[in-house]
């Protein structure tokens, strides 16, 4: 084994967590960890500290949290500690200052295969996709977001009963294990960084993946009912797709969908896409399908405006709907 490296750590949200267990459990040496500021949070709004804050004070991590990455006593601060490396795991855009700062720059790990879904939402807009495999890179940062040069990639199947939330779990394990993998093979003096220019043969089939916007999020029923349910399976849990139900001339609630299920297209009424986009069909009782704009989607998990998650049977329970009633 080489000489360990001396890593500073810099993340946030759940994800960036078991990278920084598994560094912590290497050889290598996290010196400090930078994530955000303590956030106000549940109806106390009470100030909360970042799950990478939560993990580090319990390790006896120096935590720096600074507003604003430029300022020159952070940047003073971060010089002293004299880093060989910096790693990124779910943070926020860094200036040049702070990732040209270690000798060997700062590497960030990616939850795609990049050059495809470079972007803020590479997990969800994978399976909003309908792709079948993903992965993550780690690679280094320069000053285009998500270009940096490759260093190692592990790729991924896209489960048929995968959501957003699963495909974040397995993603947050295996990426773990590269970036170790990764700095040990730094600390070896053993990586061959790609340029990503060299592996895009075709820009025009390059996917990105923006952030998501409330809009992203409505279901347009006109769509197809794999496209609808890839949309739904991609959004699930957080922030999740939703429809608008018009119950009344003036009266519409909003109806957020976790689970669903395309239905096969059957030679009987129910399942033929006879009935316009956004019909609701359902027994009252155990079933609850939309007409999309080639045949049915079953919904089976859902939840509407005050009220918790729930299976659609218990749903049904407590809601009917109308005789010719339209989700849009």
């Amino acid at each position: 084994m080489a000489k360990p490296l001396r890593i500073i750590f810099m993340g946030t949200p759940q994800f960036a967590v078991p990278s920084l267990e598994a560094l912590t459990a290497s050889d290598h040496r996290v010196v400090a960890v930078i994530t955000a500021p303590d956030k106000p949070s549940g109806r106390g709004q009470v100030l909360t500290p970042s799950p990478v804050k939560e993990f580090a004070l319990v390790k006896g991590i120096t935590v720096l949290q600074p507003a604003n990455l430029k300022d020159p006593d952070f940047l003073r601060i971060l010089e002293t500690l004299k880093a060989d490396l910096q790693v990124v795991v779910a943070f926020r855009m860094l200036p040049e200052v702070v990732w040209k700062m270690p000798a060997l720059g700062t590497i960030n790990l990616h939850a795609s295969l990049l050059p495809q879904y470079r972007g803020a939402a590479p997990i969800n807009r994978a399976i909003m996709s309908g792709e079948k495999e993903t992965g993550v890179t780690t690679f280094f940062i320069n000053e285009n977001i998500d270009r940096g040069a490759i260093l190692f990639k592990e790729t991924m199947k896209i489960a048929d009963d995968d959501d957003a939330g699963s495909l974040h779990d397995k993603l947050m394990e295996t990426g773990a294990r590269l970036l170790v993998k990764t700095l040990d093979a730094i600390a070896l003096g053993d990586v061959k960084p790609v340029q990503q220019d060299t592996i895009v043969l075709d820009m025009n089939r390059l996917k990105p993946a923006p952030k998501i916007f409330k809009e992203d999020c409505r279901i347009d029923w006109e769509k197809s009912s794999v496209e609808i349910h890839n949309l739904i399976r991609g959004l699930s849990p957080y922030p999740a797709a939703f429809t608008k139900i018009r119950i009344s001339q003036k009266s519409v609630i909003v109806m957020k969908i976790f689970k669903s299920h395309v239905l096969p297209c059957v030679n009987t009424e129910d399942f033929l896409p006879v009935r316009s986009p956004g019909t609701v069909i359902t027994d009252q009782k155990s079933y609850l399908n939309i007409a999309c704009a080639d045949g049915l989607l079953s919904i089976t998990e859902l939840q509407i405006e005050g009220k918790r998650r729930m299976p659609v049977a218990e749903f049904l329970r407590g809601f009917r709907f109308e005789e010719g009633c339209r989700v849009e």
